[in-house]
Parts: C-alpha cells; structure tokens; sequence
C-alpha cells in the first residue's frame, strides 16, 4: 500500500469543507426512520409524542406496501430544543411506544452529525470527481474521509481536494488487498461509495466492512455484459443508455436499486459518444443516491427501497 496525501491531513481524517459546515442543519434537527408491519396509529403515536416533548415536525414522508397488512415506512424530520441533551429521554419514549406498544424498528440520527464515506475508484476520474467537487461545494452532507483506488492515477486529483488518497494495488490474490482496505476502513466510515471501481467485491468483504456499500454502473448489464458495451450497444441500434445506482451485495449487481436514469440516443451517436452520455448520467445517478443515503433518506427492503426524495 502506497499513501498520497497531504502532509499535514491525518490519514482516516475527513476533509475539512468550510462551504458545507455554513449549510449544515442546527445541533437540535433530528431524523426518525420507522420501518415496520402497519397498522392504525402510528403517525399519530409518532405526531404525540413529538408534541409532548415540545419538538416541532418539519417534515414527514410515510409509506406503506398495502393498507391491509402492508410494510411501513416513515421518515420525520423535527426540530427539537436542546435536543443533545434531551436525546436520551427521547429515545426511551420511542422505544417504550414505538419499539415495545407497536412492534416497530425505528433509528433515531442527528442531522448534525455527518457521515464519513470513503470512496473507492481506479482509473476514471468522471463519478469520483463528481463526488469531490459537490462536496466541496457543500452539496453533499457528508464528510469524505479517504479515497482508496487499485491504480493510482487519481493521486494528484485527489490532493488537490485535500483529501487522504490510499494506492491499494490488487493482484491475482485479493485477500490481501481486501485486508488492507478492512484496515483502513472498520470503525472510520458509515459507508463505501464504489465510483467506478472496477474490482468485485468480495461476500467476506461486505460481511466485516461495518458500512453499506453503494456500487454504480451502466444499465446495459446484463445485456451487453464484458468488455466494450458500449459498442456492443451500439452495433444493436438501442435509444436509451442509462446508469444504477445500487446497494452492493454478494449477487453481483443484484442489490437493491437507489436510483436510475436515462439519457436518449439515435443512430447518429457513436460508441464514443454513448460513452460520453453515459458517464454523465452515470455521475448524476451516483451522487443523487450518496446523497439521499446521506440524508437517511433511503430505507432497504429485503431487495427494494423506499427512497423519499
């Protein structure tokens, strides 16, 4: 393993972004993520009990799989005074309420606190930096704390963002390279963001890394699967090309989906051309997907999600 980064940033620690620190929600914002079997009352559970703590709701998303014994799932976004403080008592209430009276699952986050991702790349610039500027222009809430990549191409990119880049060669042997990637990563992220990491992820890896992994690609798979789809795509005459977003699992780009997109094409386009609509769409759809993750916006269901966007 090879280290590139600046010497005065520690290695695990996240890039300082002054731009986003001034559009952060306040220390008393907090997010309640419900998921669980419906029934009747739990909006109105969840609409008391933020009134008796004096709590203001400023928005609330729900949905449910089937009136009649459906899934359900709500995000509500509150503003509570003192809300560090109090936090310990809100969430005795919820569990009393919510966990023990309906049988629900229900995770409580503060806004405030920002979610370290580490990224993985190797040789195209076009999704990881699509990453690093919108954070650095505060459009993503998160904090990037590294940026690992089997090549090391993207090194001097990487350093001029500030942010800690991690050369992590991967031969014929993957074990060892996935044990370095443990290393640095368990305990020092919330989640891995693959933009367009061209190594498969390993099932030992996703069960010990401690974070869910977000993967992106182009959504000719599985019909124009190896090498140069999108010639392959081309000598097939398609009109649309697109990109997914998805949670990784050990199913090879089966995981639930986040989001996807599209962008039209006719016969005038060449291969290179449908390279280059591609990879636009391909850097929307994967910074769409960290941020909603990010803002706890995205809630897995077995192989779906919900996402309130």
């Amino acid at each position: 393993m090879s280290l590139a980064a600046p010497a005065s940033t520690p290695a695990a620690s996240p890039a300082s972004n002054p731009k986003a620190a001034t559009s952060q929600p306040s220390d008393n914002t907090g997010r309640l993520i419900i998921t669980g079997a419906d029934r009747p009352g739990i909006v109105a559970t969840v609409s008391s009990t933020m009134q008796e703590f004096g709590a203001n709701i400023v928005s609330l998303d729900q949905f449910s799989t089937d009136a009649e014994g459906g899934n359900f799932f709500q995000r509500t976004v509150f503003d509570l005074p003192d809300f560090r403080a109090r936090r310990p008592e809100l969430e005795k209430a919820l569990d009393e309420r919510l966990g023990d009276a309906l049988g629900l699952t229900w995770t409580l986050t503060s806004a405030k606190q920002r979610k370290r991702v580490a990224i993985f790349a190797s040789k195209s610039d076009h999704c990881l930096l699509e990453l690093l500027w919108r954070h650095r222009r505060g459009e993503l809430d998160m904090d990037v704390a590294m940026v690992v990549s089997n090549h090391s191409d993207l090194a001097e990119d990487v350093r001029q963002f500030g942010i800690p880049f991690f050369h992590v060669p991967v031969s014929g042997d993957k074990k060892q390279a996935e044990a370095e990637h443990l290393r640095l990563l368990q305990g020092n992220v919330d989640l891995v963001v693959l933009a367009r990491y061209m190594q498969i992820i390993s099932d030992d890896f996703l069960q010990n890394v401690g974070a869910p992994v977000i993967n992106i690609h182009h959504s000719f798979l599985p019909a124009f699967i190896g090498a140069g789809p999108y010639l392959k795509a081309k000598e097939r005459g398609v009109k649309l090309i697109g990109a997914t977003a998805h949670y990784v699992t050990k199913d090879l780009d089966e995981g639930p989906i986040i989001e996807q997109d599209v962008a039209r094409v006719t016969h005038a386009q060449s291969a290179a051309d449908m390279a280059r609509y591609g990879a636009d769409v391909e850097r929307q759809v994967l910074a769409r997907a960290v941020q909603w993750h990010c803002e706890d916006r995205v809630i897995r269901d077995g192989n779906t999600t919900v996402v309130f966007r």
